[in-house]
């Protein structure tokens, strides 16, 4: 009975590898006699270059021989980094007597195949691999070239703030939200922890940390660094004094702290 590893590979989560494992199934029940099949899937970004926790599992069954062949969608597939790690995965493989096969092109690589052939299917693996490398690097660079054009338009990419909302490409202040996380950073600043000053909101505790180290003045004086930013809370101006200590005032998290040490004095 030949044992067949099936390996998948997709880039976001919104995908899903299964139509890529039953489509190598199928092909390996149809292919092997009575195969034994064992699948691998991973779900990883189109600009990360990390070997994925289902590759590295794949790896190790190959190393301990308890596969007799790969089969997978496409070998460009296996790696971001080129011709170079696919040759090197090529190379494993059979170093540990598993052959290959790419379901896309029909590509084989078996044991049973001579010097030649295995250097010759080889070489086309490595061309595939640079040409997918290639491929990709170019398809980063639309998306980057894509995002940098919309935000010289003032256009908002991605998602917008806690507080803000995105129309037709553009910043709107939601104000009852954008009010809520004033009010929460104000908390912050009046001495409660980011947990206190987060219960009650839709803000998140890690949120609100992330907007207090980085946009605070953005909530408490409308200003930012951003123009489109800065643009959007125009509609909110002028915004209110923030209810927050002055410097004199000894903030209530150190009044909180100092009562601590007393009761923890006294109980000693």
């Amino acid at each position: 009975m030949s044992k067949i590893g099936i390996y998948a590979r997709v880039s976001t989560t919104d995908q899903d590898p299964q139509r890529q494992l039953d489509e190598l199934r199928a092909f390996a029940q149809d292919t092997y006699d009575g195969p034994e099949i064992h699948e691998y899937a991973d779900i990883i970004s189109g600009t990360e270059t990390d070997r994925g926790d289902e590759y590295q599992r794949l790896r190790g069954d190959i190393e301990a021989g308890h596969l007799d062949t790969i089969v997978v969608h496409e070998l460009s597939r296996l790696s971001r980094l080129g011709a170079g790690e696919i040759h090197e995965f090529l190379e494993f493989c059979l170093s540990h007597e598993t052959g290959i096969q790419d379901l896309e092109v029909g590509l084989e690589i078996s044991l049973d195949d001579d010097l030649v052939d295995r250097a010759v299917s080889q070489l086309i693996a490595g061309v595939m691999g640079d040409l997918a490398r290639v491929e990709h690097k170019q398809k980063l660079r639309r998306i980057q070239s894509g995002i940098d054009a919309a935000k010289d338009a003032g256009r908002w990419t991605g998602r917008p703030p806690a507080g803000f909302d995105v129309e037709d490409g553009y910043l709107r202040v939601n104000a009852d939200e954008f009010l809520t996380v004033r009010r929460a950073l104000e908390r912050v600043e009046q001495g409660y922890t980011y947990a206190e000053a987060a219960d009650g909101t839709p803000v998140a505790e890690s949120t609100l940390r992330s907007l207090h180290n980085d946009r605070r003045d953005l909530y408490f004086y409308g200003e930012a660094t951003d123009d489109r930013l800065q643009a959007a809370v125009q509609q909110l101006k002028p915004l209110e004094e923030p209810d927050i200590p002055s410097e004199t005032t000894i903030p209530e998290q150190e009044i909180r702290t100092i009562v601590r040490d007393e009761i923890r004095r006294h109980q000693q």
